[in-house]
């Protein structure tokens, strides 16, 4: 049987990259750190921005650590269907951009 390509026990062994590329590993993290950190935008504003990206990106364990990270900065699930909504009509308007796009490339043939 194969195994599922997609499992939340894989988040456990992220760390594990580390030993393959300990300076990327390290600078990936600083990085995370430091665009997570409070400044301008709260935390909380933050996460829910990762929420909706994750969402947009369909990356499933983007949208679990997110979705937990949303709400353990305090957001709520009324923020978090909001930030969901916008994802998905940015997402939506850039399909009909990209269809657009398509359409004007058949009157030049």
């Amino acid at each position: 049987m194969s195994r599922p390509f997609y499992t939340t026990a894989d988040l456990n062994a992220f760390p594990d990259l580390k030993s393959y590329a300990p300076d990327a590993f390290e600078a990936y993290n600083a990085w995370s750190a430091a665009a997570f950190a409070e400044g301008a935008l709260s935390a909380k504003a933050k996460e829910l921005i990762a929420f909706a990206v994750a969402h947009a990106i369909q990356c499933p364990y983007c949208i679990d650590v997110h979705a937990k990270g949303a709400a353990s900065a305090g957001a709520t699930r009324e923020e978090m269907a909001e930030a969901l909504h916008v994802a998905a009509v940015t997402r939506g308007g850039a399909s009909l951009v990209h269809g657009v796009q398509a359409l004007q490339t058949l009157d030049e043939d």
